[in-house]
């Protein structure tokens, strides 16, 4: 059996146990202690904001912060479409209608353009989004000095979701840290991981202290338990925080790594007329968390969805691209703003796009194995 080439898996550093012995030593295993402390303050140092809140998850994470804008029942919510369906669940969890926005070329992430649409027809209807949540999509910083200064003439917040981009930089800021709230991802496929879990950070830090208290089932101060407004149970555990504490540590090395990954495949496949890796906009610089291509069905054979089985049939692993979320049956009959009427950028992304293996522990002859295997299986159509 050909061993497992994984997309992109946990990667631990080494620093982690000590921690986690930590939390064990001193009997903090419960969601508080010096890890969850630790691990708020570190990140948010490394990011440069002025507070962080750890919570279960991302998810959690883009609920509180949601929340805490006020989104309630029948307000909207702008979204960017081209990314997994967790950065728009939580509009629903809160009762209000997400309205989708499409990617433009050279980031994959929200479009300028149809923001500035969006907004034109929600002025018209005279209902202003409560927020408007932007992805930064497989570790490539958005638009953020255009998309922000549209959201802020409207005074509408921004609600960052840099889940895949921790690391990574817009004009040397760190991604996460341009609207209200950032949000990251800790899951066991992100670049650091704590198995679950996310961070939610902010310069608000009387709203980030508000965020804990709403994580932690909203408890009033009274020796009874008493609760005056609706409480999650969203706060980190000291043991996951350890587990994070130890990553954080090794971050800029995993940023090292997964862009050698990319680089690689990209000199790999310059001369292949077809194939286009994804872009890094001028100015900032991407964690590369998923290395993704697209293959241009003008110019190659073989589709993305038939390079995946091949593939997988050879015991690597690779993906498609996320597909848009205003094609998700789930979320059919809410409104959507396309960058161009005749050219849809995420729905053509998602048509043409995979996403190849990245796993930080794959060995440089693994990765050639994935090279090989796609020079070998990606054929340019004749021209008669």
């Amino acid at each position: 059996m050909v061993e497992r080439i994984l997309l992109s898996s946990p990667h631990m550093g080494g620093q982690e146990q000590r921690y986690i012995q930590e939390a064990f030593d001193t009997n903090w295993i419960a969601p508080l202690g010096a890890n969850v402390n630790g691990f708020e303050e570190e990140l948010a140092s490394y990011v440069g904001a002025k507070a962080g809140s750890a919570t279960s998850s991302g998810t959690a994470a883009i609920h509180l912060a949601l929340d805490l804008l006020g989104v309630r029942a029948g307000d909207t919510v702008f979204c960017s479409t081209l990314t997994f369906i967790a950065s728009a669940n939580p509009i629903l969890y809160l009762g209000a209608k997400p309205i989708f926005i499409d990617s433009e070329e050279s980031t994959w992430n929200m479009s300028p353009k149809a923001l500035e649409l969006a907004f034109k027809d929600a002025e018209a209807s005279r209902q202003l989004p409560k927020a408007v949540i932007i992805v930064n999509l497989y570790g490539q910083s958005a638009r953020m000095e255009e998309l922000l200064k549209i959201c802020n003439s409207y005074g509408v917040p921004v609600v960052e979701d840099a889940a895949e981009s921790l690391g990574s930089t817009y004009k040397g800021k760190k991604s996460g840290t341009f609207g209200k709230f950032g949000i990251y991802s800790f899951n066991g496929n992100k670049i650091i991981t704590t198995s679950g879990g996310g961070m939610l950070v902010s310069e608000d830090v009387k709203l980030i202290e508000k965020s804990r208290f709403l994580a932690t089932q909203a408890r009033d101060a009274a020796k009874h338990y008493q609760h005056s407004v609706v409480g999650y149970n969203y706060r980190m555990s000291n043991i996951v925080a350890g587990i994070g504490r130890g990553q954080l540590k090794i971050l800029d090395e995993r940023v090292s790594q997964k862009r050698t990954i990319f680089q690689k495949y990209a000199d790999a496949f310059s001369n292949i007329d077809g194939i286009d890796m994804m872009p890094e906009l001028d100015g900032t610089f991407s964690n590369r968390w998923l290395s993704t291509m697209t293959l241009d069905p003008i110019k190659i054979i073989i589709t993305p969805y038939e390079l995946i089985d091949l593939l997988g049939e050879a015991n690597i692993e690779a993906r498609p691209v996320w597909k848009p979320l205003h094609m998700q049956p789930l979320f059919a009959g809410f409104k959507f703003f396309p960058h161009e009427e005749k050219d849809i950028v995420s729905e053509r992304l998602f048509a043409t796009g995979i996403c190849l293996p990245s796993d930080t522990k794959m060995r440089e002859e693994q990765q050639q194995r994935v090279i090989d295997l796609i020079i070998q299986k990606v054929k340019p159509i004749l021209i008669k």
